[in-house]
């Protein structure tokens, strides 16, 4: 019972976790509150996400949607200069410049089909937050 008290004190007062990124990838708890754990507790500096609402489960899903959309930007890239290497190397024989060029198309269309619905997974779960 009081254990309760004064989690939900600390969980009232306290500022949801925030932190830097790696790679660029957000943590899987982006859009979901929570707090930072006190001192005097295990884990103390750690954020300690709070899943209180069904919709909290989307958010979550949110997030590892954008971090499968964003490894996926990064496989475009790849790909990108994979075609562009292909494209140097092919020495002007039609059928390997057209299979670059083509590499390299579909390398962008990916890229920004994977920006702009990353963009809008963003922009959504940050409205339902």
């Amino acid at each position: 019972m009081i254990s309760t008290f004064i989690t939900g004190i600390i969980n009232h007062f306290a500022a949801p976790c925030a932190g830097g990124t790696f790679l660029g990838f957000p943590k899987w708890y982006k859009y979901v509150d929570g707090y930072t754990v006190p001192a005097n507790q295990p884990g103390a500096g750690s954020c300690a996400p709070q899943v209180t609402h069904l919709s909290d489960i989307w958010l979550i899903v949110a997030a590892f949607l954008e971090i499968l959309l964003r490894i996926g930007a990064l496989l475009a890239i790849i790909f990108v200069i994979y075609g562009g290497i292909q494209y140097i190397t092919s020495q002007g024989e039609p059928n390997k410049t057209n299979q670059a060029r083509q590499t390299l198309i579909n390398a962008l269309v990916g890229l920004v089909i994977s920006i702009g619905a990353t963009t809008i997974v963003t922009f959504t779960a940050g409205r339902f937050k």
